[in-house]
């Protein structure tokens, strides 16, 4: 490093206690140019969106149906006869309410009557998530086209809205005589806050207002009927995301009343008597059905994080999405109104959640029972739940920490969600998609229809009823940049939390700033940060005093290690002081127009072991690289996965025996029946492969086991490591066979049980890839935890 000693500058972290709060820069003032994200950015711009648009119209051969504009259209032609009839001074009988469930299908799928709502009760959803996509797409994208399908879209969305601003098309075609009934499961008020979400995207990406005055008016409706005033509902969502949503309302319209109604939201839930139990005795007196005493646990109604004031809580219990989007309200609400007794509440919930429920993968929700967390060291790997929304809901939270407080572990555990569970969440052709994203699978269980195993899939899908997870991959995705920087407050500070490359244009003091970054993530810790000063046609030599805050990433190294592979030009004249706080360095002085901070962080390959409470991971390691999950797949490794052992001797203690390779790699796979499942169209994509000395168990009869039988000094995997399988042998079956071979037919005929002997075995090397990568070249066993010996 050139400079002053600069490394030894940063040896020590300084120990100032400084609270310093930060906000995303607007999205139209970041831009990705990151050969990464880019492409990411791109997938879902051209081939997700349409594809998403057509799945919400039921215009996808082979997907569920998703009968979201249906409904809209459904609502607002019911609209139209009542202002009809009105006009001709006729009356007009709105529906009666009739509970048709919680997911209504027509009895003729390719007759759906148009009058009548279809799909979950939240299916609105699907709009909403899809045109806060679109608002962030269009904001760098222009797209005359996609804009023009979106006003249409709207148009019929808000001819939908009643008068009085209501609009949740359930309630509107099955009768509005029992809305906000059912708060804690017919999701009204999380419609709500999807919709919020989408306009003020849509606003902000093309500066229409159309649909976020319709926004407004639901929540000014939602406001007059809900709060602690005598004659009110003291009700709040059962599934959360309105809280989060309207502080986004009140900064984007800059009306304090929402900020208002999102505190009450969280201030009331779970507030003494509990109002889901009053809501369910009334509902079952109305019914004239049983009252039944909510079982959940710990508590009644925890499902719901509804069983005891959110001040008082201390672990993450219950649905996981709904979880980290309150989660993520909370922080928000901490951040603009600084609530002591709830900062002290989601500080430990963060604690309960990273040290003791979290996937290696950044996936969250261990149970499929509810969708939940489990308990405390409770993460399966076969039957993990670790839903995409989940992961994307804990990325919401994690930046929400980082605004509260700039500490690098929030930055670390935003990153590692990121980069796995979301983007394992979508095939690399943008074309299916994974719900739950398990670390082991082996497709046995699928192909035995084995119930215990129901929520886990071997292949991505093509759409679902309850489709919540493409279109939040698709919206997050398309505004990662939101997550790349925030800004202090005070406007001294520009925080870099993940290293994309782009542009970023802020404001500090009355000086313009644009920093451009390039960077190889997440295959190469190499990035440069470049500082322009001042607007891009001054002249004369510029400069600004204001700092620069870098993440240390954990995965390279302990911090003042990792602080010495940052340089900035501006240290060589003492221009610039670094200080390390809470894992990122900050470069602090007079920038220079011109001037940059270089970064080339250690790319090491981490083997990873579980807590050893985790029983699940007992005797296991996993691999790292970066902020990337590796996993072994059958498709480069052969079958029976567990009988891998990762070599310990050989492989090293810090792995350093483990050797990273680049390569092409090549998704595609055939359908696997005519609805198109398990599909994945040709698609090329860089990457960096582990390749890890390993032992693999023989059976003593085979001396074939995990060697190609055509060379048997050459391990099976071989031939398919980095090269286009689907096109050698379009058939998966066919590929497992020779890597079976006789090894298969001596096991089975061996007994069920025999006296233990020592198992022969012999060396191998297991290719592991990328984990967002799997069940891109079709259905094969999966793991990311390998036995090591």
């Amino acid at each position: 490093m050139s400079g002053k000693s600069c490394g030894d500058c940063a040896s020590e972290e300084d120990s100032e206690a400084k609270v310093v709060h930060s906000k995303p820069l607007p999205f139209k003032d970041v831009t990705v140019d990151d050969a990464f994200w880019g492409a990411e950015q791109e997938l879902v711009r051209t081939q997700v969106l349409p594809f998403q648009w057509r799945a919400l119209n039921d215009q996808v051969p082979g997907a569920s149906p998703s009968y979201c504009m249906h409904n809209f259209k459904a609502a607002a032609a019911q609209n139209q006869r009542a202002n009809e009839a009105k006009t001709a001074g006729r009356g007009f009988e709105p529906p009666a309410y009739t509970d048709r469930g919680f997911n209504v299908l027509p009895a003729d799928p390719s007759h759906p009557d148009p009058d009548k709502f279809y799909g979950f009760v939240f299916q609105d959803t699907d709009f909403s998530k899809w045109i806060e996509a679109v608002g962030y797409s269009l904001a760098h994208h222009p797209d005359p086209q996609l804009e023009a399908t979106a006003d249409g879209a709207i148009d019929i969305v808000c001819a939908a809205q009643q008068s009085n601003g209501y609009l949740d098309t359930y309630y509107i075609l099955n009768g509005m005589d029992r809305h906000f009934t059912n708060l804690k499961d017919y999701h009204e008020l999380y419609c709500m806050g999807h919709l919020i979400e989408g306009a003020v995207s849509y606003y902000q990406g093309t500066g229409k207002t159309k649909l976020l005055h319709a926004a407004e008016r639901f929540a000014d409706y939602v406001a007059s009927v809900f709060g602690t005033e005598p004659g009110k509902l003291h009700g709040y969502p059962g599934h959360e995301i309105a809280e989060m949503a309207l502080v986004r309302l009140a900064e984007a319209t800059g009306k304090s009343k929402y900020l208002d109604l999102a505190s009450y939201f969280i201030h009331q839930r779970g507030a003494s008597p509990l109002y889901f139990g009053q809501e369910d005795r009334a509902r079952a007196e109305h019914d004239g059905t049983p009252f039944v005493e909510n079982d959940n646990w710990p508590k009644p109604y925890a499902y719901y994080q509804a069983h005891e004031p959110v001040a008082d809580q201390r672990e993450a219990v219950g649905h996981a999405v709904r979880a980290g989007y309150l989660y993520s309200g909370v922080a928000d609400v901490v951040r603009l109104t600084g609530d002591e007794k709830l900062s002290k509440a989601i500080h430990a919930i963060w604690r309960n959640i990273v040290d003791k429920k979290l996937y290696i993968t950044g996936g969250v929700g261990g149970t499929a029972v509810g969708e939940s967390f489990s308990y405390d060291y409770d993460l399966p790997n076969d039957l993990a739940y670790s839903e995409t929304c989940a992961a994307i809901a804990l990325v919401f939270f994690a930046r929400r920490m980082l605004e509260l407080e700039p500490k690098g572990e929030y930055g670390d555990v935003m990153e590692l969600a990121l980069y796995n569970t979301v983007l394992a969440g979508m095939a690399m052709d943008g074309k299916s998609f994974f719900y739950v994203n398990p670390l082991e699978v082996r497709p046995e269980t699928t192909r035995q229809h084995d119930a215990r195993f129901n929520h886990v899939k071997d292949v991505r899908q093509k759409w679902f009823g309850c489709a919540c997870c493409p279109p939040n991959i698709a919206r997050l995705v398309e505004s990662v940049q939101e997550y790349a920087h925030t800004l202090s407050d005070d406007g001294s500070t520009l925080f870099t939390h993940l290293y994309i490359g782009g542009d970023t244009k802020f404001e500090t003091g009355s000086t313009s700033v644009r920093l451009s970054m390039t960077s190889e993530l997440p295959w190469s810790g190499k990035a440069e940060a470049t500082v322009h000063v001042g607007n891009a046609n001054r002249t004369s030599a510029s400069s600004v005093n204001m700092t620069l805050a870098f993440r240390l990433p954990a995965w390279a190294g302990n911090v003042g290690d990792v602080a010495a592979v940052v340089s900035a030009s501006g240290e060589k004249c003492g221009g610039i002081t670094r200080k390390i706080r809470d894992g990122y360095l900050y470069l602090s002085g007079t920038w220079r127009d011109g001037d940059t901070a270089t970064f080339d962080f250690p790319m090491l390959v981490n083997m990873v072991a579980a807590n050893p409470k985790v029983s699940e991971d007992a005797g296991k390691v996993a691999f790292m690289r970066g902020p990337i999950v590796y996993c072994a797949e059958e498709r480069d490794n052969g079958d029976q996965l567990h009988r891998l052992h990762v070599d310990a001797g050989r492989v090293g203690t810090n792995a350093e025996n483990v050797s990273a390779e680049a390569f092409d790699f090549r998704a595609g796979a055939p359908a696997m029946d005519a609805k198109g499942t398990g599909e994945v169209e040709l698609v090329t994509r860089p990457m960096v492969r582990l390749e890890v000395p390993a032992w693999r168990d023989v059976d003593a009869d085979s001396n074939n086991v995990g060697k190609n039988v055509d060379n048997p000094g050459e391990h099976a995997v071989s031939a398919c490591a980095g090269s286009d399988c689907r096109q050698d042998n379009p058939n998966p079956e066919a590929n497992k066979t020779q890597e079976a071979g006789a090894d298969s037919a001596s096991v089975s005929s061996r007994p069920l049980y025999a006296r233990w002997q020592p198992a022969k075995r012999e060396p191998v090397t297991v290719t592991l890839i990328p984990y967002f990568a799997w069940a891109n070249r079709g259905e094969n066993e999966m793991r990311v935890f390998l036995d090591i010996r």
